[in-house]
């Protein structure tokens, strides 16, 4: 699975990444997480307000940081 954490390096998104991180290491999943800063990169996906979730390259969430739980919910469906 390829986590993708966007945004331009704030605190909330830093955030978001820590809690995907817990979230699917709680699962066992099998995971590269990773961080998009560039905006003509998170634009060119679609994203008007980061933080944002992208899961194998489709968009779950953007502007919020749910909880570890949510996350988890989010990434085993």
């Amino acid at each position: 699975m390829k986590i993708e954490i966007l945004g331009t390096g704030c605190a909330k998104c830093a955030l978001l990444g820590k809690h995907a991180d817990e979230a699917a290491r709680s699962l066992g999943l099998d995971y590269e997480l990773s961080y998009v800063k560039e905006i003509p990169d998170i634009l060119a996906r679609g994203v008007m307000s980061t933080p944002a979730l992208v899961v194998d390259g489709v968009v779950k969430l953007q502007g919020h940081v749910p909880t570890v739980r949510s996350l988890a919910q989010l990434l085993r469906g």
